[in-house]
């Protein structure tokens, strides 16, 4: 693949977030305001205040839409200041795609400051030429195309040329519905995600360059 432009999501594409957030759903979360048992694969890649809808309107939930939106503040304090790592390899891909004349941005569910978190940080927001959070969208987040259409018009090309890093099915699904190109990355999370409707998957930093570059 030779995009004109490069879409990242981040959490377990930029940062390796997925792999704690899953623990932290399925044993600390869930269970405090569901009844019965939840598979966090059922909601990896959507907007967390939309999963309180979701599990709504599928469980019978225990706690109102505030208290569980705050535990997932709670939790994203903790996870995105202290825990997260940047994914291997990342700078050296960026610099390297950057270097070949492709723009480059961020395209994640989560709300603008878990992004400045991980942008601080880690020092990495000169990496991207736009950050988009599905957040700034007035439409449902991911699986709808909504935030990866609004992402292609940011950074200025049309989306049959630009190629979107998801590691989630509903990412998956956001991107391709966009009428973007999509490789599926598959993460440390555990998680047995479908990617098979990705156009490409990668199973390792070294895999995504050489698709992205191939």
């Amino acid at each position: 693949m030779q995009p004109t432009a490069v879409l990242f999501d981040m959490d377990g594409v930029v940062v390796d977030s997925e792999r704690y957030w899953v623990d932290i759903e399925e044993t600390r979360i869930y269970p405090a305001v569901v009844e019965g048992s939840v598979d966090a694969e059922e909601t990896t890649g959507m907007n967390f205040r939309e999963i309180y809808d979701y599990l709504d309107e599928h469980y019978e939930t225990t706690v109102d839409k505030s208290a569980f939106v705050e535990r997932y503040e709670e939790a994203a304090r903790d996870l995105y200041g202290e825990r997260v790592d940047l994914m291997d390899g990342f700078r050296g891909l960026v610099s390297d795609l950057r270097a070949d004349d492709r723009r480059l941005a961020l395209v994640s569910s989560s709300p603008p400051d878990w992004i400045d978190r991980v942008l601080d940080r880690f020092d990495v927001r000169a990496a991207f030429d736009e950050v988009v959070s599905a957040e700034e969208i007035d439409g449902p987040s991911k699986p709808d195309p909504g935030v990866y259409e609004y992402a292609a018009e940011r950074v200025g090309v049309d989306p049959v040329d630009c190629v979107a890093v998801e590691d989630s099915e509903h990412g998956v699904q956001s991107a391709s519905a966009a009428g973007m190109a999509v490789v599926g990355y598959r993460n440390r999370s555990g998680a047995d995600l479908d990617l098979s409707a990705a156009d490409a998957v990668a199973d390792s930093p070294d895999d995504l360059r050489a698709i992205l570059f191939e």
